[in-house]
């Protein structure tokens, strides 16, 4: 199976191939208000340099959220219209579940966190097996710390983001871990693969007030 991974879900773009169970190609770029016109041209690069065609893709895994809204966007807009022109295969990982698979902490828990400004932040938090024991929420950092406090055991926090918590290790995907876990996803028409952004917009939860 031939697989292509596409994350924007921050300034980044993280892409890959992967064929015959391993990774044969990748993207680490960071490419902040020029996401939106490098990604498809940087992947195309991709499939180019090893001699693909988007055609020959049997598999789409897109990170669909939560992270920048506008990051989100691109990456499953293009990853859903190449699915449903090509007629391939699609499915979704979230961005904090590829944090958790990245960690490079021996730890009881691994918690993935996005900062998602004003003292919230997106997170979760996962076991040593990748299970998750808190559901991945939006939510202050606060009430994150304290339920970080009750946990029985060591700790790995996993973020790029300039965060006051303690035990943090970068992030850095690993490619590996994240498609062998996600190429086994069930496959999702293309039209239901949707963004997770965990969070209501700015202009929706300014129109949710005015409702009130």
């Amino acid at each position: 199976m031939k697989l292509l991974y596409i994350d924007t879900t921050t300034n980044h773009l993280y892409a890959a191939l992967w064929e015959n169970e391993t990774v044969t190609g990748e993207i680490n770029l960071q490419l902040d208000k020029d996401l939106s016109v490098f990604t498809l041209p940087k992947i195309k690069d991709l499939l180019d340099q090893h001699g693909l065609t988007p055609n020959e893709i049997d598999k789409i895994l897109v990170v669909n959220g939560p992270g920048s809204f506008t990051g989100i966007r691109i990456g499953v807009t293009i990853a859903k219209t190449m699915a449903y022109s090509l007629k391939k295969e699609i499915t979704t990982i979230s961005s904090l579940e590829a944090m958790a698979l990245s960690s490079k902490v021996e730890s009881d828990y691994k918690i993935p966190i996005i900062d998602a400004r004003r003292g919230y932040v997106y997170a979760g938090i996962f076991d040593k097996e990748n299970h998750e024991v808190l559901k991945q929420q939006y939510v202050s950092l606060v009430a994150l710390k304290c339920t970080m406090e009750n946990l029985p055991g060591t700790i790995s926090v996993i973020t790029n983001d300039d965060i006051d918590i303690e035990n943090k290790e970068t992030y850095t995907p690993n490619f590996e871990k994240i498609i062998s876990v996600g190429k086994d996803k069930e496959a999702i028409n293309p039209h239901a693969v949707n963004p997770a952004y965990l969070k209501l917009t700015e202009a929706e939860e300014k129109q949710n007030l005015d409702l009130i």
